[in-house]
């Protein structure tokens, strides 16, 4: 009979060591299978984000192959001052009329001013003088005489109340149209070029009839004519000597008609009245004269030393003129009296009484007008009074 073998005995130390393995095994079975559980949780995170939500966002294949690349953006930077213009506004109408596209009206649209082609009329007032009805309208005084030479005559002491006056929208001359003018005799005239009158648009003038008789334009048109302009009739008393005072026998009722001989002039000036304020009218080219403001029955003195040449009235618009030669190339001349206190031949001397202001012939108040002559030129008196 076989006797069972027996095991070899067991140490201490083994129990111990077999009881630690056998306890740490479930714990380590945990901790993998929570460690695979959450590796297990990721990845289907990720699948779902990658399958489900990317095809929720993403257009399909074929949308896609058919976008084209988007043209460039511009980019306005937002700055302070920067103020975007408005955009114009247009509205579409139906192209198959052949229409087009036209223009909505804008209410808030600004028309530019601009400067008028035609002649316009001026009534006078009281009070008017060529120079300030010139400074109104922006013109020179003389185109209010170039474009009003029916009514004035180049005298802008025929100036009075209710007349009608032209207005030209530039500086220049009016001209009317006679049977016969050419364009080469009128631009002479006014000293301009013919192309000044034909290529200013208020004239209307038919381009193609340029070469036809009177170039196409019909007797009594008035033509503008821009920067126009030719001498001024002078209205006042001519260059009257001692050696021949009837040469102003046309001039009037006042004038003289024998040889004289008498006082000389001592070349200098004095004021021929008591008053030094200018009034109305001053020294111009349109004016040759000075006009000295005063009242009537005011004194006037001879300037200088001299014979009168001329006492009485004038038809020119002076009314009661006397003129004095002074033997020396100088005439003087005092206009507008309301008395003559002298004679023809007489000598008269620098500073003596001769008269009273006054206003009459064309006049529009009390004053002088006073003129000075040096051998037929009007110099202005202003730069030989003392």
């Amino acid at each position: 009979m076989s006797t069972a073998e027996n095991p070899p005995p067991m140490n201490a130390d083994d129990g111990e060591n077999t009881k630690t393995r056998t306890s740490d095994r479930p714990l380590l079975r945990v901790l993998v299978n929570v460690l695979m559980v959450i590796v297990l949780g990721v990845l289907a995170v990720l699948v779902w984000q990658r399958v489900v939500v990317g095809q929720a966002q993403t257009p399909s294949l074929p949308f896609l192959n058919s976008i084209e690349d988007p043209a460039p953006t511009t980019v306005v930077e937002d700055t302070p001052n920067q103020t975007i213009p408005a955009m114009s506004v247009y509205e579409i109408t139906d192209f198959s009329s052949g229409a087009g596209i036209s223009r909505v009206t804008d209410v808030q649209t600004v028309i530019p001013s601009r400067t008028g082609t035609d002649v316009m009329t001026y009534t006078v007032k009281k009070g008017d003088t060529l120079f300030e009805i010139a400074d109104t309208f922006g013109i020179r005084p003389e185109t209010v005489l170039f474009g009003n030479y029916d009514v004035l005559e180049d005298n802008p002491h025929v100036l009075s109340p209710n007349m009608v006056l032209n207005i030209l929208p530039l500086d220049g001359a009016l001209y009317e149209w006679r049977d016969g003018d050419s364009l080469e005799f009128v631009s002479g005239y006014y000293r301009v070029a013919p192309e000044d009158i034909v290529e200013y648009s208020g004239n209307d003038i038919n381009l193609t009839a340029l070469e036809s008789t009177n170039h196409g334009i019909e007797p009594g048109t008035k033509l503008i004519v821009p920067g126009g302009t030719r001498p001024i009739k002078d209205w006042g008393p001519p260059a009257i000597t001692r050696q021949n005072p009837a040469s102003a026998r046309s001039y009037g009722a006042g004038h003289c008609g024998q040889v004289y001989s008498g006082a000389y002039g001592t070349g200098t000036f004095v004021w021929p009245t008591v008053s030094r304020g200018i009034s109305g009218y001053g020294y111009s080219g349109v004016h040759p004269a000075i006009d000295i403001g005063g009242a009537t029955g005011n004194a006037i003195f001879a300037s200088d030393s001299g014979v009168v040449v001329y006492a009485g009235w004038s038809d020119y618009g002076y009314g009661y003129l006397i003129v004095i030669d002074h033997g020396n190339g100088f005439q003087t001349a005092y206009a507008h009296l309301s008395a003559v206190a002298v004679t023809c031949g007489q000598s008269v001397f620098q500073g003596g009484y001769i008269g009273a202001m006054g206003s009459t012939g064309n006049s529009s108040g009390a004053h002088l007008h006073f003129e000075l002559i040096y051998n037929g030129a009007k110099p202005n008196p202003l730069d030989y009074l003392q």
